[in-house]
């Protein structure tokens, strides 16, 4: 629960350090720009709240990594990632999302402070303890935070402890541990397809570069 609390007000920093024209840049997703992967940030901070006001009762079904899936690579034709787009666009004005990102950001992650992480939650028809829903919600922080900078170098980097713990969780959702001469940032960005392995990485990464990307979702 304290990663997820670095991660997320690192992230939320980051954003709030953004000049009006960041907004307008590509994201590291596809299909998005700075502003839509912020809008959908805000729309992650009320998937925090709700989860965390909806209490269950039933054993857990998934843990902080087997909350996550393998899945095809986004392309932004999803009809919620163009949800998300015409949501962005519809703030007009960067400081409208800095300001609601940091109002339900900011009341998410007190949430998360006060909740009892031994708790049952229930979320996406699955339930699990509060702790494991906010330890999985570290690699959504730390995945969007590099994301964030993708095209914009001047922005701050994720916590290293969100880095190491995001590549660990991956490593376990793909069955497979990156080379150890891969930085965790590297390992992020090449395991989840967010850019491609350079010709020395893929000499390393053997059979598994067959078996790239692992997106998840």
């Amino acid at each position: 629960m304290n990663l997820f609390s670095l991660s997320w007000s690192a992230l939320r920093a980051a954003v709030a350090g953004l000049r009006d024209e960041d907004f307008g840049r590509p994201s590291g997703c596809a299909g998005w720009l700075v502003r839509d992967l912020v809008c959908h940030l805000v729309i992650d901070a009320q998937d925090v709240l709700i989860t965390l006001a909806t209490p269950a009762t039933a054993e857990p079904t998934r843990d902080a990594v087997t909350y996550w899936n393998v899945v095809d690579t986004p392309t932004g034709d999803d009809p919620l990632d163009a949800l998300t787009v015409r949501l962005a666009a519809a703030y007009q004005e960067p400081w409208l999302l800095k300001f609601h990102l940091d109002d339900v950001g900011s009341a998410a992650g007190r949430a998360a402070g006060l909740a009892d992480p031994t708790a049952r939650v229930g979320t996406r028809d699955e339930v699990l303890t509060a702790g494991d829903y906010l330890g999985a919600y570290v690699l959504e922080w730390t995945l969007h935070h590099l994301d964030l900078g993708a095209h914009l170098p001047d922005v701050p980097g994720p916590p290293a402890e969100g880095l190491a713990r995001s590549r660990e969780m991956l490593e376990r959702l793909a069955g497979t541990a990156f080379p150890a001469s891969f930085t965790d940032r590297d390992a992020l960005l090449v395991g989840t397809g967010r850019r491609a392995p350079t010709g020395a990485e893929r000499a390393a990464l053997g059979g598994t570069a067959a078996r790239l990307p692992f997106a998840v979702g």
